[in-house]
């Protein structure tokens, strides 16, 4: 009986490994073990930085609220608490909107918070 290797399944692995590490440099692009590990380390950056993205763009939208609560004259923490009183449910994604591109609604929820 003729001996079994598993040379097509190797091959596809490691053109599998090769096609991902396209657009890396050097050796990390054209040998199989260096592109391995290359795109292993690639993974596990994309893995953690999908977490953190989430981080960054909620510590952004905290940015641009506080930014337009304080020319309007109050900070961020007072104007969100009189919202939270004011009973308003609008969560930080759609006040970093409002505070961008609809100064005037901006305004009037930092009234709103003012009087509760």
């Amino acid at each position: 009986m003729a001996r079994a290797t598993s040379s097509v399944t190797s091959h596809r692995r490691h053109r599998k490994i090769l096609s991902a590490a396209k657009g890396y440099r050097g050796a990390r692009r054209r040998l199989v073990k260096a592109a391995h590990e290359a795109v292993m380390h690639a993974g596990q950056y994309a893995y953690r930085h999908r977490r953190e993205r989430k981080r960054d763009i909620r510590r952004l939208w905290i940015v641009r609220i506080n930014a337009a609560a304080r020319l309007a004259g109050m900070p961020y923490s007072i104007f969100m608490a009189g919202l939270r009183k004011a009973g308003v449910g609008l969560d930080r994604r759609m006040l970093a909107e409002m505070a961008v591109n609809d100064s005037a609604a901006f305004a009037a929820l930092v009234e709103k918070a003012k009087t509760a």
